[in-house]
């Protein structure tokens, strides 16, 4: 008999459609052989399959202007299938999956996850994924800073010189020409993103090299909570000071609507000192929907709802009570995530502002 082929990962990803340019949110399931997407994680049958027999992945995909995180998935046929991640390890841990995925199946083997400890050899090319992480290390990392130019505020950025200053002095590089070659395969592979004009020209292919080592040029990391601001009323300053936390947490959950009681998927983004937990549509939109200030709130796991089915909820939904008592339902996609979204929502809501 032959067996069932093995689930690798799954979680939502937001998936553009085939025949028409809209973008919708689908749980994702990636298996030895293929993927399948739901429409909703409790449904019995996909929506469609994608074979990955013969199949190639790209990642970045940057065909889409402002949408971040998106990969590109072609199949033998040459259709292609697009997936957009929350966030960029998120995107990254996908794409080495389904990579593999399609090595071993072309070459008639099953997929098999090794060991996740480090080899004690140093690999042959640089991996810009450890590296990235490297440099958003607090206290060895690049400094995010708040800079002004051009009557404008850049928050949680750092110039195009400390990142090859970084570099030299890693050692990650010999000189700093090396350096812009390196800190370019960054930008380009959406590790570093460009603030401000001075860096946008010079990624959009307007100077001689994409990434600046210049002092006015700014970067910013995708995940940072980087914002921009210019002198204007202190109604926007109040506004932006949700944004000015570090990002603690991020991934998609299922919210409640407080009127017609439906479920939707929502992509959240908690931040610390303030504290703040912010939902966006995950198929596009810059603007968030809506923010839970969670200082003084209480956050529980939930057993049951009279308006969720059981099927829909088993030990994954959980309640935010803010401090002026609203209520907010969610559900993770397992125990274990809404275990570690209750953690850290507890966390920031004790030492955030």
């Amino acid at each position: 008999m032959e067996r069932e082929p093995m689930r690798i990962r799954e979680g939502y990803l937001v998936k553009k459609g085939s025949m028409f340019n809209t973008w919708k949110p689908m749980w994702v399931v990636l298996l030895e052989d293929g993927i399948e997407f739901y429409k909703r994680k409790a449904d019995n049958s996909p929506k469609g399959m994608i074979p990955l027999k013969g199949s190639s992945i790209h990642s970045p995909c940057q065909d889409f202007g402002k949408r971040m995180f998106v990969f590109k998935l072609t199949v033998a046929k040459q259709q292609d299938h697009f997936f957009q991640a929350a966030y960029l390890e998120e995107r990254d841990a996908w794409v080495r999956d389904i990579k593999k995925a399609i090595h071993h199946i072309d070459g008639g083997q099953r997929f098999a996850r090794k060991s996740t400890r480090k080899s004690i050899r140093l690999p042959e090319t640089i991996n810009l994924s450890a590296l990235y992480l490297s440099m958003k290390d607090p206290e060895k990392g690049i400094k995010e800073l708040k800079l002004e130019k051009d009557k404008r505020v850049f928050n949680h950025c750092f110039t195009g010189t400390c990142v090859i200053d970084w570099l030299v002095s890693s050692s990650s590089i010999r000189n700093r020409k090396e350096g812009l070659l390196l800190a370019s395969s960054l930008l380009s592979e959406g590790y570093l993103q460009p603030a401000g004009d001075t860096s946008k020209a010079a990624a959009e292919g307007l100077s001689d090299t994409p990434f600046l080592d210049l002092s006015d040029a700014y970067y910013y990391f995708p995940d940072s909570g980087f914002f921009c601001e210019g002198y204007s009323s202190d109604d926007d300053v109040v506004l932006k000071e949700e944004f000015r936390g570090t990002i603690v947490k991020q991934g998609c959950l299922l919210k409640q609507g407080h009127r017609r009681k439906n479920w939707k998927v929502r992509k959240f983004v908690l931040r610390d000192d303030p504290a703040y937990l912010h939902y966006y549509d995950p198929a596009g939109g810059e603007e968030p929907l809506g923010a839970i200030h969670l200082r003084g709130c209480v956050v529980t796991a939930v057993e049951d709802m009279p308006d969720t089915k059981k099927y829909d909820a088993d030990n994954v939904l959980f309640e935010i009570i803010t401090a002026n008592e609203i209520h907010y339902y969610l559900q993770a996609a397992s125990s274990t995530e809404r275990t570690e979204w209750i953690k850290a929502i507890q966390s920031v809501s004790r030492t955030g502002k």
